[in-house]
Order: C-alpha cells, then structure tokens, then sequence
C-alpha cells in the first residue's frame, strides 16, 4: 500500500507543477504550453488509473490511503484521502479533462489568454475535492475549483458570456457563503472539521446542539446542492454552459458531479443508515428534491431545439437522477447510481463537444430552407457558395460525425446496447427491487415515491429520445446534402476518447458493476473510512518517534 499512500497526492500536485510551468512559459509559446498541458493531463489520468487499480486490486473492502500532509495526524492536521469513490471519480474527471485538453489545443485555447493555466487550476481543484479528507479543505478546492471556472467562463469574451458570467459568478459566491457559515457552524458544535473526527463525534452530541448541528449541515447542503443543479436552484447552469465555449461547457459537466459526490460523501459519513440518531437526515428532501429537478430537466430537453441546450438539460436530468438515487439510501441503488454517473459525465461531454463541429456544417439546400423557413438556430453560419451534393460521394467526415452523433445519442438518451441503457437497466432493476422494502417501511422514500422516480426515469429517456432524434434530422437530414468544414485532428480524438471510454463502459460493464457495488457497500459502511483517517499516524523523523502502525488501513 506504500505506491497507493505515494500516489494519493499526485492529482493534486501534478497540476499545480503544470500551472506553474504553463505561466513560465507564457503566451508567445502557445504550441509548447499545449504540450506541456497535455503531458500533464494525460499523466493525471495515468496516475488516477493506477490509484482505482490499486484500490480494487487491494480487495472487496478497498484499500484507504491517507496521506498526512504536514505530517501531523487527524483531526490536527490536513489530510488526502485515496478510496474506492475518490479513486473513480478521479479517473472520471481525468478523462474528461483529458478529452477537455484535447480538444480546446485545436483551437479555442487561442480565443483568449491563460486557458491551459485555467484548465489546471480547476482540474487541481476538482481532484483536491474529491481527495481532501478536510470540510475546510474541501471549501479551499471548491474555491480554487470556483475561481478558475470564472476565467474560464468568460474565455472568449463576447456580450453573451459576460451576461451569464456575472450571474454564474453571483450564484457560486451565495453558494459559498452558505459554505462558509455552515462550516462555522459545524466546527461550533463539533470542535471540528476533520470529515472522520466529525463522523465519529456525531453520535456524542448533545441532545440540545443536535438541532445547530442540523442547521449547518443543511447549509452545507444548500451550497452543495446550488452546484449539483438543484430545483429551483439550478436556473443559472444553462445559460452559463451554453454561452461558454466548447471544451469549457465540457469541463463543467465534472463541476457539478463534484456537488454530488460531496453530498454523497458527507451523507453517507454522517448520517448513515445505520446510525442510531440523525439517521439518513433530509433523505425525505433529497428524494423530493431530485424528482422535481429530473421532471424539469426531462421536459427542457423536450423542449429544446438547440443542441447546446440539450447538452445542458441533460445534465440537469442526470443530476436529478443521482440525487433521488442516493437518497433511496439502498446499496443496489447506490451502485447502479454511480455506474449512471460515470456514463452520463462521459456521454454529456461528448455531446458538448460535438456542438460546435456539428453546427460547422453547410447547405447550400439548408440555406435556401432557412431562408424561407427561418429557422430558429442563431448560430449556424451558412455558406451562400455551397454546392449542393446531388449524385457526389457523402463525406466521410460527415458520416463519422453522424456516427458520433449517434452513438452520444444512444448513451444520453438510455437506449441499447450501450452503457447508457446497462445504467439505466440496472438502476431501474435496483428500484424495483427496493419495493418490498418501501413496502414493509414507508418511513422512507415509500413504494409510490419509488414508482414515481421509475416513471420519470422512463419517461426522461423517451422525451432525450425525441428530441436528440429531432436534432439530428435536423442537422443530417433536412439539410438534404452536407458538406462539412475541416475537421481537426484534435477535435476528433476528443469526441473519440470520451465515446470509446463510454463503450469500454458497456464491453467491461461486469467488472464496472462490481466496483460500484463494492464501492456503494463500503459507503453505506463508513466506519473503515473513520478507523483509517484517525488511525493514520505520522511518519517517523527527528522529532517523531518511531511507530508500527502504517498510514494505510
């Protein structure tokens, strides 16, 4: 366990080095910065594969890596904690950042100054969240994760993306307000804000600051909710993801699964099921809460014409989806959730970056249809010299982008054979099997609530189904005869890496599954994190003695 312990603070550090290199470099030296990023992010990637292979290798319980950061142990000191949920939410945001990097070297880095110093910020922040072990820390990396994606955000400049910016940027500080007084809260109460030392105090409160200690942990929630895309709470994230560029609008995706995976970590740390006081606190409200924002997600997608806004429905719809299905509170649950999270942020970056490849195509018939027709898609640029392409050879760009169109239509939409519609199958299998025991114990979510989100989830994959098939007649088929723009190697690559990780999804679906299960049984079991984190102990130095317990339970 010595590699896992050595490894757990590289997501965080590689990053950091890059952003330091990438300033050094500066501007003038664009293609040697876009190297130097892409070594980087590639060589997260490559350590955030090793970090899961470790901890899977290590057993169905998983191996902890708690690294001291200064060397002090909990709850004194800072610590990085690597574990099964840490470990696949790593490579999650690697791949997309990888795909992200990709993409934005063929062309959007260049629309304005400090993207690749931008994009390892925020990929620091993220990887810090899902690794930190610290609530204080964990609002650090949301700050660092924030304030990169306010440059970010507004990369390219243009009326549209400082309008949604600013509001983008509001929201986000209200949310980390409420981060900040719920913190303080939670550190009155409790005396501190080590995840694992606040797990284990919990059932020592007083009966008397119970109710101050509630109060905080619903304002951490808010804050964590606001970026998950709560309803209604959630109206800033499509004007925000569709007036941001390509790869950034990608990039976002993994932003608002690092909400999810906070509430998911903290809920399942402080109030599990099995807890004898505040057990499963606001499962009520997360379940209410994640229905209301999958219906609203479901019926933007219905409505929406444009691609982009689809995209960002989407990710509402997916949000909605995870949040009642860790608040069912059920390991089966739990773990076809997680398998649903990691297909859905692959599938809905992938759509994101094929916005703007697909919008490049031209018409000479689809120009004479809009002219007469007028329809409302602002931002297609048509070319009056287009020749129409009656009896020529269909280009094979434009075959593979339908292709790849296709194939992000699949997975968004749930359909088969892909992995969209294994998540699917198995989170609809696993609610069904809940009914029994909604049944014998409707102090939960109860059997209407579950029939409730069965229908809704149905139902989101028919009304994707509709409209992304609307959306590509459109694009492909009432355009009668495409000609499509260059498409760059680059951009191609990105679309491909995040599509086939998506299929190696569906062909390793077996082993994928169990990982999850094995992840969700240890979650709904916090106690090993607890033991690990507080059990951690300094390394010996000069003024250290000596120890025989190691850093890794």
């Amino acid at each position: 366990m010595s590699a896992l312990l050595s490894l757990a603070v590289l997501p965080v550090v590689l990053p950091l080095v890059a952003t330091a290199a990438l300033l050094i470099i500066g501007e003038s030296r664009r293609r040697l910065g876009s190297i130097v990023n892409m070594a980087a992010t590639l060589a997260g990637l490559v350590v955030a594969t090793l970090i899961l292979w470790q901890v899977d290798a290590a057993g169905e319980a998983g191996a902890i890596a708690v690294y001291l950061t200064a060397n002090w142990p909990a709850p004194y000191g800072i610590t990085v904690v690597a574990d099964r949920l840490s470990a696949l939410m790593l490579v999650m945001a690697g791949l997309v950042g990888v795909g992200t990097a990709l993409y934005a070297s063929a062309g959007w880095s260049r629309a304005g100054s400090y993207f690749f110093p931008l994009l390892q910020i925020l990929l620091m922040g993220v990887n810090g969240a899902f690794l930190t072990g610290d609530l204080f820390n964990l609002f650090v990396f949301f700050e660092v994760m924030l304030a990169a994606s306010y440059g970010l955000q507004l990369h390219g400049s243009g009326a549209p993306r400082v309008q949604s910016g600013l509001h983008y940027i509001a929201i986000n500080l209200l949310a980390s307000s409420l981060f900040l007084i719920g913190l303080a809260v939670i550190y009155g109460v409790m005396g501190s804000l080590s995840m694992a030392d606040v797990a284990a105090r919990m059932p020592l409160v007083a009966e008397s600051d119970r109710g101050l200690l509630h109060i905080g942990a619903v304002m951490l929630a808010m804050a964590f909710l606001i970026k998950a895309a709560i309803w209604p709470l959630n109206a800033w994230l499509v004007p925000a993801y569709t007036a941001s560029s390509v790869p950034v609008a990608a990039l976002f995706v993994v932003m608002t699964k690092v909400g999810l995976y906070a509430i998911l970590r903290l809920w399942t740390l402080l109030f599990p099921a099995g807890a004898e006081v505040s057990a499963q606190f606001g499962a009520s409200f997360l379940f209410a809460g994640g229905l209301l924002t999958l219906c609203f997600g479901a019926l933007g997608v219905l409505a929406s014409i444009r691609l982009d806004r689809i995209a960002a429905f989407s990710v509402i719809v997916s949000s909605g989806t995870l949040l009642a299905a860790f608040a069912v509170g059920s390991i089966e649950v739990g773990s076809a959730a997680l398998f649903y999270l990691v297909n859905a942020t692959l599938a809905t970056s992938a759509l994101f970056l094929l916005v703007e490849v697909v919008k490049r195509t031209r018409s000479e018939t689809q120009t004479r249809h809009l002219d007469a027709e007028a329809l409302p898609d602002e931002d297609d640029n048509l070319d009056d010299n287009a020749l129409p392409l009656v009896g020529r050879a269909f280009p094979i760009s434009v075959a593979g982008l339908a292709l790849a169109f296709l194939v992000c239509a699949l997975l968004v939409a749930g359909l088969p054979p892909l992995a969209g519609f294994l998540a699917k199958a198995a989170l609809l299998q696993a609610l069904v099997h809940q009914l029994p025991a909604t049944e014998m114990n409707p102090s939960t979510i109860g059997p209407q609530g579950t029939w409730l989100m069965i229908i809704l989830i149905v139902s989101s994959g028919l009304f994707a189904t509709i409209s992304l098939a609307r959306a590509g007649i459109r694009h492909f088929w009432l355009k009668g005869g495409v000609l499509a723009s260059q498409l760059r190697a680059a951009e191609a690559g990105a679309v491909l890496l995040l599509l086939l990780a998506s299929l190696g999804l569906a062909v390793f679906a077996e082993p994928a599954l169990r990982y999850t299960q094995a992840t969700s049984r240890y979650l709904h079991a916090p106690q090993p994190y607890v033991d690990a984190v507080l059990g951690a102990r300094a390394r010996p130095g000069p003024a250290t003695p000596a120890i025989d317990e190691g850093s890794v339970r």
